[in-house]
């Protein structure tokens, strides 16, 4: 059996509950980024639809690893300062957002266009028919794509062990790292896998419930 067994789920679990408490953080970051993203879209605004398109193609295609990379090595040489907690938040976060932006843009687009000429008849703003109409309806619709950008954000968030968070990836690369047998390195890898599959069931059935309630107030 493993020698030091008690030891490595205790550092592993520290590690499961990093990777969940960075992935919650960054999602949130990503969502509100996301949401900003979506309203730039459809404004009646060109700059505004310009700014948010460039950022949505400039974090879809500009690998993850070296957002982090530029963020943790790069801004610090201006001036730009900040823990490496921080930048691994503002990196998921920011590179997640332009594909949550893009997926509840997806959602707006699938409302019905009579939607927002009812609202305008109304005598809603355009600012009041997308909070009050528009917005609600849509965030309903892409809860599955938004639950699959949570899981996907599961994943990523292990290569923020690269700018030295130690989140699970990390600590089981410094267990493999200190083990001397073979058993003890399978040992070690097993209890990973397990590790982000059990964070990623548990959110997928979270997304399943926010669906059916959502579902079921449609």
């Amino acid at each position: 059996m493993f020698d030091n067994f008690d030891l490595m789920i205790e550092a592993l679990g520290a590690g499961m509950w990093t990777t969940v408490w960075v992935t919650l953080t960054s999602y949130a970051i990503a969502l509100v980024i996301g949401m900003v993203l979506v309203v730039m879209h459809v404004s009646p605004a060109f700059p505004a639809r310009w700014a948010a398109n460039a950022y949505t193609q400039l974090f879809r295609n500009v690998p993850l690893l070296a957002v982090l990379f530029i963020m943790y090595f790069g801004l610090p040489k201006v001036g730009i300062v900040a823990d490496n907690w921080v930048w691994a938040l503002l990196g998921l976060g920011m590179y997640t957002g332009a594909f949550v932006g893009e997926t509840m843009r997806s959602g707006i687009n699938s409302i019905p266009l009579g939607q927002a000429e009812a609202a305008r008849s109304l005598g809603l703003t355009f600012g009041q028919s997308l909070s009050s109409v528009i917005l609600p309806q849509s965030v309903r619709a892409v809860i599955p794509p938004l639950g699959s950008l949570l899981i996907a954000l599961v994943k990523n968030s292990a290569l923020v062990l690269a700018i030295g968070v130690p989140e699970l990836t990390a600590r089981s690369r410094r267990l493999i790292e200190d083990t001397q047998s073979r058993f003890d390195l399978w040992g070690v890898i097993i209890c990973v896998t397990v590790g982000y599959l059990l964070i990623a069931l548990v959110l997928s059935y979270l997304v399943r419930i926010a669906e059916k309630r959502t579902a079921f107030v449609r």
